[in-house]
């Protein structure tokens, strides 16, 4: 066989060993999702090891290989269906989780992963940490109360949202102070336990581990800011040890502790606080094989030191991928006697893996810490990847050849497992191999012309000509804007009808005219209503758009993309990563006809909307054969291209969104700066072409921007929209602290991420706090982010509210 036909027979054979889900389509929620374990879709040949097999998955996706759970919260949400239909779609996707884990061979299988929103909610439900706005009386936590402390509601906003680490998931932040009363409130933990036992599956229940869990926390509203969070942990650890003891009781032999925390810069104290938690807890957790879990990023020297000395520990588990350095920790000395859970299969990227040199690895492991002692593992949870490759049929041969997701990495696991305990599938070895050698071959990988003009970039530092303050008043004899300018983000509802339009068109069901003429009137409609609200700088709405990175990866050449490679990024919120396999270029204009047909419409300006090349590469799939800033450079000069024939179209504002900027930011200092200094310059070079007089705006949502400020002054945009409102206001501190700005910035207004409508004094009360610490000349006013989930009962009177709260804000400053 050639090297391709090998490849495309390693993708047949992983596949033996999940389970068969071509056959359900995204609304088939309702039945019986996969198999239980009586379900005959299961492949009989799938061979169940039991304890030879040192193997672990730290966590699985939740969504469904289809986005079930997706649909089933929504419906929900809409009142289309109850609880019980909800908890049915969950107890489903577990049990098959489950069970394809444990047929798989997988010896430690994780259960308490699952959650209905988000884990870190999971854990503030666990300790009964509810904020008092939520009118909570105690007992076990319901959905009301969860789904407000993630959503808001009718009366009260949402808890905070932000990134998890450096990844695209969301969690919401638990809001607590010294008079949180914490109670064990939900025993979500333990019912899955038992759910999985009932089924046979005896798993390793996991827990967000305390102190990350109060480090990642924050001082409630109206607590001061230097309340030290860790005071609360003897509090926090009385409500763990009842849910330990709970377990304990229901027959768990192992317990899995998430600390995540301790792959940062932390300092000696919070240090000390994981020793004193782990001494407190060690009576408790006698008689348990405890696991702590650690992923993302290499363990600092001291925090090693710190981990491997805790007491009532048994296993210890790295990430071996993205923390390569922890290796020489390890061989530098690990506890004798505990076990060693080595993270060598990647659970944030989709290639597969190189299994030889997992072998390697891991082989030098068991000299280290014993046969016995060492555990195969994923490297985090699988949750950050797609969920399984056996429902990619359109995706290209030989690219599918490549790549491994969720359901594939667990067979990965197995068989490294396997092979360290000298049961070695030759053939399964052989075609990985094959499939790697034919991915390092492919001549559509590489394009010598992109790879020159990309090495060209490092020569300059790709700053424009002029300052800002002289950009801005170029542009605003151009725009003759008003003071406070109005506008929204981009996206505007996606409606059931319009994603009818582009899957009909997509499927070839309806002409390209019939298309086009659909999609222009969906256009005009949001061009009327912005009119209509007197929003002064408008946006299309981007309903040609199915997602803001995939829509400008279908249009340039080294992506691939699948059909349900969806990956959770928040609550019900899935998105579909491109696959960047190869070199990036333009072939042709990407936007220029819709904002040119939108700008059409309307005397006022139209900004052109675009996806900034660091959150493309942020939110992709990216290669792992050359740096990150290489391929961004690469996607940087395709983006640039097009913002200049955007003004050559007569687009006087565009906007190149960077809403993941900050999400790369490496967890480790010392690595930050570099980072910092390639993702800006590659903005730069977006826009270094374009004339004073074109306004260049950038968009950042959702993450803690306080700590790079200085790095997004030197974007040097004229304009930055930013998440405001949801993190209370968090971003106008560094203003109060006596940062100067003097570009335009819009603070956001509103939050878009609740169905919660603002009133119009709400909206008011924010302007003028902004309006304390930065110039009115340079304020605009905007919601947090784009209105694509929102719906329009939601999103009129939204946006009135803010056009009226800045209508009135402009009278005060008029007087």
């Amino acid at each position: 066989m050639n090297l391709k036909t090998v490849a495309v027979w390693y993708v047949s054979w992983t596949q033996k060993f999940v389970i068969n889900t071509s056959k359900i389509t995204p609304h088939s929620w309702r039945s019986s999702l996969f198999f239980t374990h009586t379900n005959k879709e299961l492949v009989s040949t799938t061979p169940t090891i039991q304890g030879t097999m040192a193997s672990h998955i730290v966590g699985y996706p939740r969504m469904g290989p289809k986005r079930e759970l997706k649909f089933a919260l929504e419906s929900f949400w809409e009142g289309k269906s109850s609880a019980e239909d909800l908890r049915k779609v969950a107890a489903d996707l577990k049990a098959s989780i489950w069970k394809q884990m444990a047929d798989a061979g997988i010896k430690y299988i994780p259960s308490n992963t699952f959650s209905w929103y988000d884990h870190m909610l999971d854990t503030s439900a666990l300790l009964g940490a509810v904020p008092p706005r939520y009118g909570w009386s105690g007992g076990e936590i319901g959905f009301d109360t969860y789904f407000s402390m993630a959503r808001g509601n009718a009366s009260v906003p949402a808890m905070e949202m932000t990134k998890w680490f450096d990844t695209n998931y969301h969690f919401i932040v638990p809001e607590l102070g010294p008079d949180m009363n914490f109670t064990y409130a939900s025993h979500k933990a333990v019912d899955e336990y038992k759910e999985a036992k009932a089924l046979g599956v005896d798993t390793v229940p996991v827990l967000v581990g305390p102190v990350t869990y109060l480090l990642l926390s924050k001082p409630a509203k109206g607590v001061d800011k230097s309340f030290c969070l860790l005071s609360l942990l003897p509090k926090v650890l009385g409500v763990y040890k009842e849910v330990v003891a709970d377990l304990k009781a229901a027959g768990a032999s192992w317990i899995q502790f998430d600390e995540p925390a301790l792959v940062l810069d932390l300092e000696s104290k919070e240090l000390q606080a994981f020793t004193a938690a782990y001494s407190e807890f060690a009576s408790s957790l006698s008689g348990l094989n405890v696991l702590i879990e650690t992923y993302f990023a290499d363990v600092p020297a001291e925090a090693y030191k710190t981990l491997t000395s805790l007491s009532g520990v048994t296993a210890f588990g790295f990430d071996l991928v993205r923390g390569t350095k922890t290796l020489d920790l390890i061989k530098g000395g690990f506890p004798s006697g505990k076990h060693l859970f080595a993270g060598v299969v990647d659970g944030r990227n989709i290639w597969a893996n190189d299994l030889s040199a997992s072998l390697n690895t891991l082989k030098s492991l068991e000299g280290i810490v014993g046969k016995d002692n060492l555990v195969v593992s994923s490297s985090c949870s699988l949750l950050h990847t797609a969920v399984d490759l056996v429902n990619e049929t359109k995706l290209d041969n030989e690219i599918k050849s490549w790549l491994a997701f969720a359901a594939q990495k667990v067979v990965e696991v197995n068989a490294l497992a396997k092979a360290l305990s000298g049961q070695t599938d030759e053939a399964f070895f052989s075609s990985n191999a094959s499939a790697l050698a034919s991915r390092k071959s492919s001549p559509r990988v590489t394009n010598a012309d992109v790879q020159k003009a990309a090495a060209a970039l490092k020569g300059s530092d790709h700053r424009r000509a002029t300052n800002v303050t002289a950009r801005l008043d170029a542009q605003q004899k151009k725009l003759n804007l008003p003071i406070l300018p109005t506008t929204t983000i981009g996206s505007f509802p996606q409606t059931v009808e319009l994603r009818r339009v582009r899957r009909e068109y997509k499927a070839n069901k309806i002409s390209e005219d019939e298309y086009v003429k659909a999609i222009k009137e969906e256009i005009r409609k949001v061009v009327e209503l912005q009119e209509e609200l007197d929003i002064d700088v408008l946006v299309h709405g981007e309903p040609e758009r199915n997602d803001m990175v995939e829509y400008f990866g279908e249009q340039l050449s080294g992506f691939a993309f699948t059909v349900n490679g969806w990956v959770q990024s928040y609550g019900s919120r899935c998105v579909k990563p491109p696959i960047i396999y190869g070199d990036v270029s333009r072939p042709k204009p990407m936007t220029v006809f819709w904002s040119s047909a939108a700008q059409s419409m309307t005397k006022r300006p139209m900004k052109g909307m675009l996806t900034g090349p660091v959150t493309i590469l942020n939110w992709s799939f990216v290669r792992n054969d050359q740096p990150r800033s290489e391929t961004t450079y690469q996607i940087a000069l395709a983006i640039k291209d097009e913002v200049e024939d955007l003004e050559k179209a007569g687009i006087t504002v565009i906007q190149i969104d960077e809403a993941a900027l900050r999400e790369g930011l490496p967890l480790r200092k010392s690595e930050q700066a570099d980072y910092l200094k390639w993702a800006v310059h590659s903005f730069r070079i977006t826009n270094i072409g374009v004339q004073d007089t074109t306004q260049i705006h950038t968009h950042m949502c959702y993450s803690n921007f306080n700590d790079i400020i200085h790095s997004i002054i030197d974007m040097d945009a004229d304009v930055i929209t930013i998440e405001n409102s949801r993190s209370d206001e968090k971003l106008l501190s560094v203003f109060r602290e006596g940062v100067k700005y003097g570009a335009g910035i819009g603070p956001g207004v509103y939050d878009i991420h609740s169905p919660r409508i603002p009133p119009t004094e709400e909206i008011a009360e924010r302007i003028n706090k902004m309006l304390a610490v930065l110039e009115k000349d340079i304020l605009w006013v905007n919601p947090d982010c784009g209105l694509k989930t929102r719906k329009y009962p939601e999103v009129k009177p939204a946006l009135t509210n803010m056009v009226e709260a800045t209508k009135v804000i402009r009278k005060q400053l008029g007087k």
